[in-house]
C-alpha cells in the first residue's frame, strides 16, 4: 500500500519556499506538516501489510526487509539493517477457569519470558495480594503449590505517570512470586480500559530465579477474581500457558540518514521502535511513532540539506526488553551524537515538550519553545529523559528533547489486541509531524553547539 501511496503524497508535498528569516522557514515547514500524509501512509502500511511484528520472529525480520525497502524509496540515505542476536520467546495455549461452584473462563494473555505451564494445565489455590508491597512481605515458602494473584488500580494520567509506580507489578512481581514458591502468578493488567482486552508486557527472571507461569487478566476478569475471593471460600484455578523460547535468533534495527552539509555539527537522533507486541497490529505502539519521525525527517530532507545530519532510527525488540537501543547504543557510541528524541507513546497531540540541554543552549530552547507554541504546545523546566530506545544516548551525555504526547487514553489500548490502526486520529497524527519537523527545523539547523552539559 505504501508503495502506491507514496509518489501520490509526494507529488502534494512541495518543499516549503526559502523564507526572509530561519524563524520563517520554521514556521513555514510547521505549517506545511499539518496537512502531512507521510505518517498515516506509512503507519497504515506497517499495521496493514505487517501486521504484529514479535521481536525475534520471522514477522519482524520481514518487517525490517520492508523498512529498508520503503525508507530508500523515501530517499533516505544509507539505509540498513543492523541486526543482533536475540533469545526469542513466542506464546501459546493461554486459558484460565475458575474451578468448583463457581466455574467460569477468565481472560488473561501470558507475560513475555513467562514460564510454561505443563500442556495439560495446572490447578491451584489462589492467593490475594492487593498490591506488590503486600507480595513482597509474603514469608518466603508461603506460596508453595500456590497461584499468586496481584491487582492494583491504575488510572488515567495525561502524562501516563502513572505507569512508572504500577509497571514493577508486572516486571518484577513474577519473579518475586517465584522466590516466594509459587506455581504460577496472575496479575490485574497494568492498563486503565474496563474491556476484556488483557495487556501483554515483558517480565524478568532474574539469573537463578526459575521462570513461572505468569499471566495478566483482562481488567474486568480481575475484578471478577477479586469478587470471588472477597466472598471468603478459597477460589481454586486451573491454568494452561504454553509459551516456548526458541533460542537465539536474529532481530535489528534499522537505520536511515539525511546527510548534513556539515559532518563535524553532529547527529541528531529520532526513534521510534518497528516490533510490536502479537495481540493486535502495533498501530500507536509504536508504527505511529515509526510514521512519525519519518515523515518529519522527510519533510526537512525535501526542503534543503540540513546543516546537521538527521538518523531515523526504526529500533528492534523494544517490547521484550530494549534490546534495539542498547544495541544501537554500542555500536555508534562513538559517533558524534548531538541530541537525541523518540516517539513512542501513541498517535494522540503533542502538549509539552521538555529539553535537555545546557545552560548555554537556552536560547536554542527557547527559540524551540517559540517554534512549537503556536501548536499548543508549553514548554515545561523538566528535563528530557528520551524513550526507551535513546535513553542510554541521553543517559551518557547527549542533548534531549521529549515531545510529549497526550496519554490520556494510551494505556486503555497499550498491549492489546485493541491496539489498531483505527484508534489513530489523523488529524492529532499531524500536529505530531508539525512538531517534530518544527524541531528537528530548529535543531538540526541551528548554528550553535548543541550540548546536555557546560
Amino acid at each position: 500500500m505504501l508503495s502506491l501511496i507514496l509518489p501520490a503524497v509526494a507529488a502534494l508535498a512541495h518543499p516549503a519556499p526559502v523564507q526572509d528569516s530561519p524563524e520563517d522557514r520554521v514556521a513555514a515547514l510547521r505549517d506545511a506538516a499539518l496537512d502531512d500524509d507521510y505518517a498515516y501512509a506509512i503507519t497504515e502500511a506497517i499495521t496493514t501489510e505487517l501486521g504484529p511484528r514479535l521481536a525475534g520472529t520471522p514477522e519482524e525480520a520481514r518487517a525490517r526487509k520492508w523498512a529498508v525497502s520503503t525508507l530508500s524509496k523515501m530517499g533516505f540515505k544509507n539505509v540498513r539493517d543492523e541486526p543482533f542476536p536475540l533469545q526469542t520467546w513466542v506464546r501459546g495455549a493461554e486459558r484460565a477457569e475458575v474451578l468448583g461452584d463457581s466455574s467460569q473462563p477468565l481472560v488473561l494473555t501470558a507475560l513475555g519470558n513467562s514460564g510454561a505451564t505443563p500442556e495439560t494445565g495446572l490447578e491451584g489455590e489462589v492467593v490475594f495480594f492487593p498490591s506488590l508491597d503486600d507480595l513482597k512481605d509474603a514469608p518466603d515458602g508461603s506460596l508453595a503449590g500456590k497461584i499468586a494473584f496481584v491487582s492494583h488500580a491504575m488510572t488515567r494520567t495525561q502524562d501516563g505517570s502513572q505507569y512508572g509506580y504500577y509497571g514493577p507489578v508486572r516486571r518484577t512481581g513474577p519473579a518475586i512470586a517465584a522466590q516466594k514458591g509459587a506455581a504460577a502468578i496472575l496479575i490485574r493488567s497494568v492498563g486503565t480500559d474496563s474491556h476484556r482486552m488483557p495487556h501483554a508486557g515483558s517480565t524478568v527472571f532474574p539469573a537463578g530465579t526459575t521462570a513461572i507461569p505468569a499471566a495478566a487478566l483482562a481488567v474486568p476478569d480481575a475484578e471478577q477474581l477479586e469478587r470471588l475471593i472477597g466472598r471468603g471460600a478459597p477460589v481454586r484455578l486451573k491454568l494452561t500457558l504454553t509459551p516456548r523460547i526458541l533460542g537465539t535468533r536474529q532481530s535489528g534495527n534499522v537505520i536511515a540518514e539525511v546527510p548534513g552539509r556539515d559532518p563535524a555539527a553532529g547527529i541528531v537522533v529520532v526513534a521510534c521502535h518497528l516490533d510490536s507486541w502479537d495481540l493486535g497490529t502495533g498501530a500507536i505502539d509504536d508504527a505511529a511513532g515509526c510514521g512519525i519521525v519519518a515523515a518529519a525527517a522527510k519533510r526537512i530532507m525535501d526542503a534543503g540539506r540540513p546543516r546537521r545530519t538527521i538518523r531515523v532510527l526504526w529500533a528492534g525488540s523494544e517490547e521484550v526488553g530494549v534490546f534495539g537501543g542498547r544495541a544501537y547504543f554500542e555500536a555508534h557510541k562513538g559517533d558524534n551524537h548531538v541530541l537525541a528524541a523518540e516517539s513512542d507513546f501513541g498517535a494522540d497531540r503533542i502538549w509539552r515538550v521538555d529539553t535537555k540541554f545546557a545552560p548555554a543552549n537556552q536560547p536554542l530552547a527557547d527559540r524551540l519553545a517559540a517554534a512549537l507554541a503556536p501548536l499548543g504546545i508549553a514548554a515545561s523546566k523538566q528535563h528530557a529523559g528520551g524513550g526507551a530506545d535513546v535513553a542510554a544516548l541521553i543517559s551518557a551525555g547527549v542533548a534531549g528533547v521529549d515531545l510529549q504526547q497526550d496519554g490520556t487514553r494510551y494505556f486503555d489500548l497499550h498491549h492489546t489486541p485493541d491496539d489498531t490502526l483505527d484508534k489513530v486520529d489523523p488529524v492529532q497524527l499531524r500536529q505530531n509531524v508539525a512538531a517534530w519537523t518544527a524541531m528537528l527545523a530548529v535543531v538540526a539547523d541551528a548554528q550553535e553547539p548543541i550540548s546536555a552539559t557546560n
